[in-house]
């Protein structure tokens, strides 16, 4: 099975940081956002990861050739950033037979083992929301099949959210079927979603099942970040019983670069220090520090601090880009 993995987009809701990496190449304990999400197929039979890339697509290609060698993967750039649909049909005449579709700012925890001997013609993993207007959703039948996808619905009355995972059998039929769409020119608010190209096969009879997750984690914006980063420090990646830091105070749950230097500090909980930091005499929880950065007398929760910048003084909750510099005084 192949998999297609798209991260063309700006990262628009995560500027400053999105200026000078891609949003995929953010850190979350202790792992760039495209690492966690590429560790959710460790038990899946893959043949070949397709990563449709776009903006600051370099930067992408050469993390994940180095970081992971050994992977069959292959690089398209999408140029016009016009859809998750045509992000898909690039990939058209390297794919047949099944295949699976996942987001790179989406974190999923769930059995995806169950692909391997999967004989459903289709399958959307799917999560209940709050909030369904920023989501695509499903509407099922009495059996369980998804009889129609809405990519943003405006009402309240379907709360099962699409997670950003499809499994298809037949690969080829999708491609066909986002043909369609495109010459019909279906667009939902200007953009190519895969939600209508799906809701075109479920119109044909396509049968796809809704398996729900135990957990999503979004990454696309800086609340949504923090709030994943949390989440993994108490899953799984905490590494505060590695770590030697004398004269400081650790609350799990962290995850520090054994390359950090922590002097007179209260680090976490629920805090990610990046490789080359350097912390002094101050106290950050609840947030995210980039490699290289150098925080002093300061005190920092719920924030977002870039590479190579350099922070001090005075109590602050901030969301600040690489190679910057604040001083308070």
């Amino acid at each position: 099975m192949k998999i297609i993995i798209p991260l063309a987009g700006f990262g628009s809701r995560l500027r400053p940081h999105t200026f000078s990496k891609p949003k995929p190449l953010m850190n979350v304990a202790g792992t760039p956002v495209i690492g966690h999400v590429l560790n959710m197929f460790n038990d899946v039979e893959v043949e070949e990861f397709i990563f449709v890339t776009g903006y600051m697509g370099d930067q992408i290609q050469e993390h994940i050739k180095k970081t992971y060698p050994n992977t069959n993967t292959r690089f398209l750039e999408q140029k016009q950033l016009d859809g998750q649909s045509p992000a898909i049909l690039l990939a058209k005449e390297h794919v047949t037979g099944p295949m699976l579709i996942g987001f790179a700012d989406t974190i999923v925890e769930t059995d995806l083992t169950k692909i391997n001997t999967a004989t459903d013609e289709a399958i959307a993993w799917v999560k209940h929301v709050k909030d369904p207007r920023r989501f695509g959703v499903v509407v099922r039948d009495s059996n369980g099949y998804v009889t129609q996808i809405i990519e943003k619905p405006e009402s309240m009355d379907n709360n099962l959210a699409v997670v950003g995972f499809y499994y298809l059998r037949d690969s080829q039929m999708l491609m066909s079927a986002i043909e369609q769409q495109i010459n019909n020119n279906t667009q939902t608010k200007g953009e190519y979603y895969l939600a209508d190209a799906m809701q075109i096969l479920l119109d044909q009879g396509l049968q796809m099942q809704a398996n729900e997750v135990e957990v999503w984690k979004d990454c696309g914006k800086p609340e949504s970040l923090l709030e994943t980063n949390k989440h993994l420090l108490e899953h799984g990646h905490d590494n505060s019983a590695q770590l030697q830091v004398d004269g400081s105070v650790i609350v799990p749950p962290v995850n520090i670069h054994v390359d950090a230097k922590i002097t007179n500090s209260v680090i976490g909980p629920h805090a990610t220090i990046g490789a080359d930091c350097t912390i002094t005499s101050s106290i950050i929880s609840d947030s995210i520090i980039e490699q290289g950065t150098q925080i002093v007398d300061t005190v920092l929760t719920q924030s977002l601090i870039g590479s190579y910048t350099n922070v001090k003084g005075q109590s602050s909750t901030l969301n600040v880009g690489d190679q910057s510099e604040i001083g308070f005084e």
